[in-house]
């Protein structure tokens, strides 16, 4: 991807790695039998935490903000579920 000045296999890691950690925090979350609204909450730091870092961190050539921008999407969507989670546990499918 020459037009972005990344390399095919570090955007398919850049791509990877949001995916990686929420993963990563569903697994932990049923393993400790989490509250689904503190799950997704989590999920939605770990987004905002990759929005800010392909936004604002990566240096300039290689900085991706419309995919910050769709974390940061995905992070208010996460957070909105996680806000239904908390008043009706019940109701939730998350």
């Amino acid at each position: 991807m020459t037009h972005t000045g990344v390399d095919v296999i570090d955007f398919l890691f850049y791509t990877i790695y949001p995916v990686i950690g929420i993963f990563t925090v569903e697994v932990i979350s049923r393993v400790i039998k989490a509250p689904k609204w503190i799950k997704l909450w989590s999920q939605a730091a770990v987004s905002i935490g990759f929005g800010i870092y392909y936004w604002f961190i990566l240096p300039e050539p290689r900085n991706f903000p419309l995919t910050g921008m769709v974390m940061f999407a995905l992070a208010l969507a996460l957070i909105y579920q996680g806000k239904r989670a908390k008043i009706s546990p019940d109701k939730s499918h998350y």
